[in-house]
């Protein structure tokens, strides 16, 4: 697995740490990601690094990362959405939003990833649709 697609794991396994461990910091949350697969051995410094940046990423612009994902969801709010498939989509859209050297293909893709590989049968089509709403919106070729 690519190092970038092992720092989404990680990233979105401490993005739901810290929605549900109340006062847990980012780096407690990624340090315990990162110590749960401890199996694959000794991670790559450049994926730390990048699930790093996605964390904190989504921490500091989650209000607006949020208020995108209400304005183009469907009938669903915030949180009536499954933890996994909500931090999935704030991931997703910190990458179209903040991160202009990722393809929109690329961010889309690896979040319908996510969604399969996490979430529920459901995730994968509804995190597709959502994305590719919001990246449409925002003006991301």
């Amino acid at each position: 697995m690519g190092a970038r697609r092992t720092a989404r794991e990680r990233a979105l396994q401490a993005l739901y740490q810290l929605e549900m461990t109340q006062g847990a910091t980012t780096r407690e949350a990624l340090d315990s990601a990162w110590a749960a697969s401890a199996e694959d051995g000794k991670p790559e410094p450049d994926a730390v690094k990048f699930a790093k940046e996605l964390v904190e990423g989504v921490e500091a612009n989650r209000g607006e990362i949020d208020a995108l994902i209400e304005r183009h969801s469907h009938n669903w709010r915030l949180d009536r959405m499954s933890r996994i498939d909500r931090n999935v989509l704030r991931l997703g859209i910190f990458e179209l939003k903040y991160r202009p050297d990722i393809p929109r293909k690329v961010t889309i893709n690896e979040a319908v990833e996510l969604g399969k590989n996490f979430g529920t049968e459901e995730s994968s089509a509804f995190v597709n649709g959502l994305l590719d709403r919001v990246a449409v919106a925002l003006g991301k070729p």
